[in-house]
């Protein structure tokens, strides 16, 4: 009789504790739901700045670097990532708190002297690798049969009628767009076959199988400017001030960041696997012939990366331009949102135009060393570095300015290391160019 009451109440039991599971999930997937509608409307600044970030130049730097040192790279190129994440993450606590961009919180915090030089530092590594990108996209278009003055009109105008309307989301979709176009790379990391147990044995564990002599140093320093350069702190911050992110999306746009840098560095070790594949041990100097001497091997990937090649170039140019623009405007009090229409914001506007003008004029140049810019643009631009970390670590570091948003110990320890390593790869890169049979 008892075991019968028993088996009773877990019947009755059952079909309620069904009842109470079925409100739970309803919930959850609600919440979830939520989420997700949050972070598809505040997803944006993150993925374009660490995707924008590979570049032309970016492009080059991988293809020349699994061509010459095939595989071993990868390593390096997957640790770069959290590094990316670590430096690009304050950016975003800054900017939502504070709600001014980088040149402006240094000019507060710092003083002119400091303001300055920040913002010289950035105009120079700017328009140097706003060049880069010209010269990527101008090499690429060339494949095609399109003249280079061509190819650079069509640039200039598309960038600047994507801002004609006023409205910030606009402009993000549009760049998001590119940022999707930017992995027809992957693709072809599985085209090319490449050697799994070579990948495993030289790519993934830590070594120099080359050396560390000065070519070795020199490709170190480009993988690290490519991937971390001082216009994405900036560029993020007025991303974020300029959207409208507060405090409650600071969460929401951390994995926003986490996404980008996923999708750089997957980009970046497709690219060295594709190139130490098929190129290995080919003398290759940038992406653009490297795409020439793919078409006859694999007709597939070197379209794909001659593709690539230009629409990185236009997405860093995007960018870039967009990032000078924004300082400028937040230094000299011009009106300086994409919220602004064209005839709102004019001083924010030509000056875009003009940088972008003068980046193109350089690589029309008859005889200009293009290759040799578009490397050393990278090994510049790692080289100024420091300073922006640095600032953004001060900054981060003022209670009264971004309250419990202050960097913990372990936040400011891994900064440091970061830019401990930056300041000591410049360093010994400027000894081995001195004095070139040091390090072989």
């Amino acid at each position: 009789m008892p075991d019968e009451q028993q088996a009773k109440k877990n019947h009755l039991r059952s079909p309620n504790k069904g009842m109470k599971l079925a409100p739970r999930l309803y919930y959850s997937y609600r919440r979830i739901r939520k989420q997700l509608a949050i972070l598809s409307a505040i997803i944006g600044p993150g993925i374009i700045v660490m995707v924008a970030d590979n570049d032309a130049g970016g492009i080059t730097t991988y293809t020349v670097t699994g061509a010459t040192f095939h595989y071993s790279f990868i390593w390096i190129a997957i640790l770069l990532g959290p590094v990316a994440y670590v430096c690009q993450e304050m950016t975003v606590r800054l900017g939502a708190i504070t709600k001014r961009g980088h040149a402006e919180a240094i000019f507060d915090a710092f003083g002119s002297f400091w303001g300055w030089f920040s913002l010289t530092d950035l105009t120079l590594t700017d328009v140097l690798t706003i060049v880069t990108e010209f010269i990527g996209m101008t090499t690429a278009m060339s494949i095609f049969h399109i003249p280079p003055i061509l190819t650079e009109i069509f640039v200039i105008t598309f960038i600047m009628v994507i801002v004609i309307n006023g409205r910030y989301w606009t402009w993000e979709k549009i760049v998001m767009l590119l940022c999707i176009i930017n992995l027809i790379y992957v693709p072809a990391a599985f085209l090319v076959h490449p050697d799994l147990s070579a990948i495993l044995h030289t790519g993934l564990i830590p070594g120099f199988p080359y050396g560390f002599n000065s070519p070795v140093i020199f490709l170190l320093m480009a993988n690290v400017g490519t991937t971390i350069a001082p216009w994405m702190i900036f560029f993020q911050q007025s991303s974020v001030v300029d959207k409208g992110l507060k405090e409650k999306d600071i969460p929401y746009e951390h994995v926003d960041t986490a996404i980008g840098a996923f999708f750089t560095i997957l980009v970046a070790v497709v690219l060295i696997i594709v190139s130490a594949a098929l190129l290995g041990g080919v003398n290759v100097t940038d992406a653009a012939q490297a795409a020439r001497l793919l078409i006859p091997i694999n007709s597939y990937v070197g379209t794909f990366v001659a593709i690539g090649l230009f629409d990185a170039g236009l997405l860093g140019a995007i960018a870039i331009s967009m990032t000078s623009s924004w300082a400028f405007g937040e230094v000299f009090g011009w009106a300086h949102s994409l919220n602004n229409k064209v005839g709102q914001a004019p001083w924010f506007n030509l000056f875009r135009l003009f940088i972008l003008i003068i980046a193109g004029g350089v690589v029309l140049i008859p005889g200009a060393p293009l290759v040799l810019i578009t490397l050393f643009v990278q090994v510049i631009a790692v080289t100024l570095l420091p300073a922006a970390l640095v600032f953004l670590i001060l900054l981060l570091n003022q209670e009264e300015l971004v309250g419990k948003y202050k960097n913990t110990l372990s936040q400011n320890v891994i900064a440091i290391i970061i830019v401990t390593i930056i300041i000591v790869l410049a360093t010994l890169y400027g000894v081995g160019t001195i004095f070139p049979h040091l390090f072989g």
